[in-house]
């Protein structure tokens, strides 16, 4: 009686293991390693938002890793410009402009559907100025002023394939204080912004290696 019993489980648990074996897309994983999975893309984007009630159009540029479809790191670029100049004030003549970039950290929820869920991050610094509408001269006096940026976003991804990924995002920038002459009434860059971008690159690099397709 106890020997048959122990053939009964031991057929029973060698069943069970070859079940788990096989997996519903006709693969068998001969190991237990979870492997990641490789990605790497090109973005651009285009922004629209608000710079001290001023309205502010924005162009991003940003390539980045991919690990596991779960998470981006990278590096993001911004360039800006910013219609400052108020109606009714003669003093003011000029617009702002600049440019700001750095570290690009981005979870992703969802990852395995055709839409996602992601908190991007944008972690740097850069410069802003002041130029007239011509775009000919900057302000004499203290042209450029350094400023750091910190701005989180919320965005939706939209998987067309395993090459293209399109992007919705709003997002809301906090910088560091800048000190143009007063008359400009304009201490920092804070501010709101959505846009749409498109990321080019392969966002799945392979399959398990370990993985071999079962012979039907």
């Amino acid at each position: 009686m106890n020997q048959n019993l122990i053939y009964f489980f031991l057929a029973f648990f060698c069943c069970t293991y070859l079940v788990n074996a096989q997996e519903s897309d006709d693969y068998i994983e001969f190991n237990d390693r979870k492997n990641t999975v490789h990605g790497v893309y090109l973005g651009l984007g285009t922004y629209y938002g608000k710079i001290d009630k001023a309205d502010t159009y924005a162009m991003t540029f940003q390539i980045a890793y991919v690990a596991n479809q779960q998470f981006e790191v990278g590096f993001v670029g911004v360039g800006f410009y910013s219609d400052l100049n108020r109606q009714g004030l003669n003093f003011n003549d000029r617009d702002l402009f600049g440019g700001y970039g750095g570290l690009h950290l981005q979870p992703i929820l969802f990852s395995k559907s055709k839409l996602n869920l992601s908190f991007p991050l944008l972690i740097g610094g850069g410069a802003v100025g002041l130029i007239d509408r011509d775009f000919e001269n900057t302000i004499e006096d203290d042209d450029w002023q350094p400023v750091f940026v910190f701005e989180p976003g919320v965005s939706l991804l939209f998987n067309i394939s395993r090459y293209i990924q399109l992007e919705a995002a709003v997002k809301h920038r906090f910088s560091s204080r800048i000190n143009f002459k007063p008359e400009y009434g304009l201490s920092n860059i804070n501010g709101f912004s959505a846009g749409l971008g498109i990321k080019v690159g392969v966002f799945n690099m392979g399959r398990n290696r370990y993985k071999q397709k079962t012979i039907n």
